[in-house]
């Protein structure tokens, strides 16, 4: 097996299961409650929901220092970083500046920073196809390359419960909000070119999540993807309705489900649901 660390960020949102089947190294961000800070690995994805939904504001995130960086470089091993978008965080801007404090010391270690221009379950599913490329064997150029060439034509859709979180921040008018979710109006999202767009909306749960799944499984189909990830926000129960939908229309090799965590979840709000295929 290739001399290769992955790294990433804990925006990834990858089950605990996957970070140990392939040795993942996770750097996890921050979230602050007013002036209560954790680091993303202090607080579990349920403690977070409960204490969002009882947050009067919104609670915010942040990036990792570039020391927490640095000592996951650590050692003899060749590292690939694979970090959340950098539109959407300053993450990779402090893997990137990592790197150079590191390269000064050790200038024949080699380090790669991927901005995946991507989050939560599609940076997930980057990272652990990078890992199974390790696996296979493959030359830190060859991994490098794939992942760059991957993550370039894929997008990934999500269904929003509520705009509880985006009155809450600021980003949409409160009667307005509240209106929207009086009528039972869910908002339906995608992430591309490294940001995050709302594209669509639906009524009712059941509905947006129609649209979602046939979103993602003619995304499928025309990419032959292999691999499914669904998260949920505090929602499993409704993941599980979503698998069952989707596996009605395509067959993966690849299912899994996840949760989650903070860093999308502060957008996303609880009940949310994302689907990705690669």
């Amino acid at each position: 097996m290739n001399n290769i660390r992955i790294i990433t960020d804990s925006s990834c949102d990858l089950n605990k299961d996957i970070i140990e089947k392939y040795n993942i190294k996770v750097v996890p961000l921050n979230v602050s409650f007013g002036d209560e800070i954790y680091m993303d690995s202090e607080l579990d994805n349920k403690e977070f929901y409960e204490k969002m939904r009882s947050s009067k504001e919104l609670p915010k995130t942040s990036c990792p220092s570039p020391e927490r960086f640095i000592n996951s470089y650590e050692g003899d091993e060749d590292v690939i970083v694979l970090t959340i978008s950098s539109q959407l965080s300053g993450t990779y801007s402090a893997a990137l500046i990592a790197k150079n404090m590191m390269l000064e010391e050790n200038p024949n270690k080699k380090i790669e920073i991927i901005d995946t221009k991507t989050g939560s379950i599609l940076h997930g599913q980057l990272i652990v196809k990078a890992a199974k490329l390790v696996e296979e064997g493959k030359s830190f150029e060859e991994i490098v390359k794939t992942i760059e060439k991957i993550r370039e034509d894929k997008e990934f859709f999500g269904s929003l419960e509520t705009l509880d979180n985006a009155i809450k921040g600021g980003r949409i008018n409160p009667l307005a909000g509240k209106l929207i979710n009086a009528l039972n109006m869910k908002v339906i999202i995608k992430v591309s070119d490294g940001v995050v767009k709302p594209i669509d909306s639906a009524r009712g749960c059941n509905n947006s999540i129609k649209k979602v799944v046939e979103k993602a499984v003619n995304m499928a189909k025309e990419k032959n993807c292999k691999s499914l990830t669904i998260a949920h926000a505090n929602c499993l129960e409704k993941a599980e309705k979503t698998k069952e939908m989707i596996l009605k229309k395509y067959d993966f090799e690849e299912i899994n489900i996840c949760e989650i965590g903070p860093v999308m979840g502060v957008y996303a709000s609880e009940g949310a649901i994302l689907i990705s295929v690669i």
